[in-house]
């Protein structure tokens, strides 16, 4: 190879080498920013076993779950009960979330992504309160425009990390969980007063009636029973099964004033069953579409009859959690108490006053 060949190649080999550079350029201002962080998770280096806290606060309200041994309580609520399968649901849920998308935001762009004070900041803690971990979630994300954005399902969430403040991130989950309102946390499960006997109740100084029955399989009497009256027994028998199950909706928060709530001229209602338990519940004031309410359990279970074995384990394994809801005040679904609350008059057969 002569001298001129030789650096004709050097040149043409320089050329194609910096027109390969120049095409990489290319390609990277092409790319979105963020783009090498597509796919990786979002929060790292975070351990299940180690959470012994989640801190929730919102723009308007502070929420703290902890963990007492295999139990999740509402610091809140004065320790009670969160609903274990949510929190797990909530934790593996941000453990698994994964980057869709990144832009680089100002801080008036954290406003309107609401990743500023207006976003809920979510904070997992370990045993000693050290944060483990933490983020900051936004605005729902959509692909398309909905109409109503507040109620419509949301294809994912604006969130941000507080270590880059000036990065946003898109992820797939609609996180609905990521809320400091309680009602979303706590564990519902009620009580249930199975097997009435008697169901009697006192609408606070304007009336009161009592229906009872001698046996399971017995007709409903109403006391006291008036000359002509007649009790519309599928009325009491709706009655008295309303309150088989009743789920709790929420828990207010503790020393709420018994003047907001109602509960200082409450309805009373007592349902006593054939198991040998009585339920006294008080209703004050509704908040929303449920009312305020506490509910004591008194008595001793004596299940009796062929299926007596098992149902004393059933009532020996709801019995304490029941009896734990005293001292607190509940919120209740208004629709439970439907059946519950009618006026005397209207459990009584109506009289047919057409003419023959």
């Amino acid at each position: 190879m002569n001298a001129r060949l030789a650096a004709v190649l050097v040149v043409l080999l320089a050329v194609l080498g910096g027109g390969a550079l120049l095409m990489q350029q290319q390609e990277r201002a092409r790319r979105p920013a963020g783009a090498e962080r597509l796919g990786q998770y979002v929060v790292k280096g975070l351990v299940a076993a180690e959470i012994a806290a989640i801190g929730i606060r919102g723009p308007d309200a502070a929420l703290t779950l902890q963990r007492r041994d295999a139990r999740w309580v509402i610091a809140e609520r004065a320790g009670f009960p969160a609903d274990v399968d949510k929190v797990r649901e909530f934790v593996l849920g941000v453990l698994a979330l994964k980057v869709g998308a990144t832009e680089p935001v100002a801080d008036k762009d954290r406003a309107r992504l609401g990743l500023d004070g207006k976003g809920t900041r979510i904070e997992f803690r370990g045993s000693d309160g050290t944060v483990l971990a933490a983020l900051v979630v936004g605005r729902k994300y959509f692909k398309g425009e909905p109409g109503n954005p507040e109620k419509a399902k949301a294809d994912g969430r604006f969130v941000l990390l507080p270590s880059t403040p000036r990065t946003a991130i898109v992820v797939a989950d609609p996180l609905p969980l990521a809320t400091a309102n309680s009602a979303a946390w706590v564990d519902k499960t009620g009580f249930g007063a199975e097997k009435v006997h008697s169901l009697e109740v006192d609408f606070a100084g304007s009336g009161k009636w009592r229906i009872e029955r001698r046996r399971e399989d017995a007709d409903w009497r109403l006391t006291p029973l008036y000359s002509g009256e007649k009790l519309d027994v599928i009325r009491a028998n709706s009655a008295s099964y309303s309150l088989n199950r009743v789920a709790i909706a929420d828990v207010a928060a503790p020393g709420v004033r018994t003047e907001e709530t109602g509960l200082d001229k409450p309805v009373t209602v007592v349902a006593a069953t054939f198991d040998g338990l009585t339920y006294t519940l008080k209703l004050g004031k509704q908040r929303g579409e449920d009312y305020y309410a506490t509910v004591w359990v008194t008595g001793e279970p004596k299940a009796a009859g062929a299926d007596a074995t098992e149902r004393a384990r059933q009532i020996a394994e709801r019995l304490p959690r029941e009896k734990a809801l005293a001292g607190q005040v509940l919120l209740i679904a208004r629709s439970k108490f439907e059946d519950v609350l009618k006026k005397r008059a209207e459990l009584l057969e109506k009289k047919d006053t057409g003419k023959k």
